[in-house]
């Protein structure tokens, strides 16, 4: 329970690293810490507007994806201590449950009845069928290491003891906060500043929404984000007594929002045939840390 609230309370920030980095960057005064849930919480004010050839789906579909997160996070342990929820091979749930969210808002999306939210529909669909072997690969790389097939097992059984270990590590994080980047359609596949909806990815998808349901779309963008640094606190918290714990868990948040600013400040975005071998790449890079465990444990020379 721990980490499911250090997620959201963390979750009420982590946009506001990200535009202070880059605003920090760019030389400019930008806006406060807390301006995006404050322009969130104004949303949620307001009321929603459905366009009449949409149905139900449209309007169910932010809640189904918001759930599917706040129920995701649920599994995530803290250091020694598990999750609300934890059973032998619950990372598979748990990156379904995320599929759950995104096949709905997929759905929404072809509702609308929009060509342009069907266009950034197709190509979600496209970089989310992509990016899943890297995050398979990477747990079961990790699944191998620790001979555990739980969230909690995994993480606690993991140990750094060497070079190789470190760097196995190092890679780990990595790739996890790449693949939230393609999950959250950020910088180098999508820029959610865009208005152009010929480029556009998720923006595009989400351009029916308005008041309370676009609120509660942006709101699960920086939870999922948050979620995914909880996951890559994990590799490092260890056994870490709580206080310590604490203070790596929010370091390492913080990290991940600055690194995200840094990358979106200095990198242009993808043209849209390059992200499919953009995001493969994970994937191979994702099999040098199968390799890599595969070494440490004496299999391959």
């Amino acid at each position: 329970m721990v980490s499911t609230i250090l997620i959201v309370l963390v979750s009420l920030i982590f946009g506001g690293i990200i535009i202070r980095t880059k605003s920090i960057l760019s030389g400019r005064k930008g806006p406060g810490m807390f301006q995006p849930m404050h322009d969130i919480i104004r949303l949620f004010r307001k009321g929603s507007v459905y366009s009449y050839t949409s149905s139900f789906i449209t309007q169910i579909a932010p809640l189904v994806y918001f759930s599917s997160v706040v129920i995701a996070t649920l599994f995530i342990p803290f250091g020694q201590q598990k999750g609300v929820f934890s059973f032998q091979g619950d990372f598979i749930l748990f990156a379904y449950l995320l599929t759950v969210g995104k096949f709905m808002m997929i759905v929404a999306a072809l509702d609308s009845g929009s060509s342009f939210e069907g266009m950034g529909a197709s190509r979600e669909v496209l970089f989310s069928a992509l990016i899943e072997p890297a995050f398979f690969i990477t747990m079961g790389s990790f699944t191998l290491l620790s001979g555990k097939i739980s969230l909690a097992e995994i993480f606690a059984n993991v140990h750094y003891n060497s070079h190789l270990s470190y760097f196995i590590g190092f890679l780990a994080a990595i790739i996890l906060m790449l693949i939230a980047m393609v999950e959250n359609s950020r910088m180098p596949v999508d820029d959610p500043k865009t208005h152009l909806e010929l480029t556009m990815i998720h923006e595009v998808m989400i351009l029916d929404y308005s008041g309370f349901d676009l609120g509660l779309i942006l709101y699960t963008t920086y939870l999922k984000f948050a979620m995914y640094g909880a996951l890559i606190a994990n590799f490092f918290i260890g056994q870490l007594p709580l206080v310590q714990s604490i203070a790596v868990f929010l370091g390492i948040q913080v990290l991940f929002a600055i690194m995200i600013g840094i990358i979106e400040s200095f990198m242009a975005r993808f043209r849209m045939n390059h992200n499919p071998q953009y995001i493969l790449i994970l994937s191979s890079l994702s099999l040098l840390i199968f390799l890599g465990i595969l070494m440490f444990l004496g299999k391959i020379i």
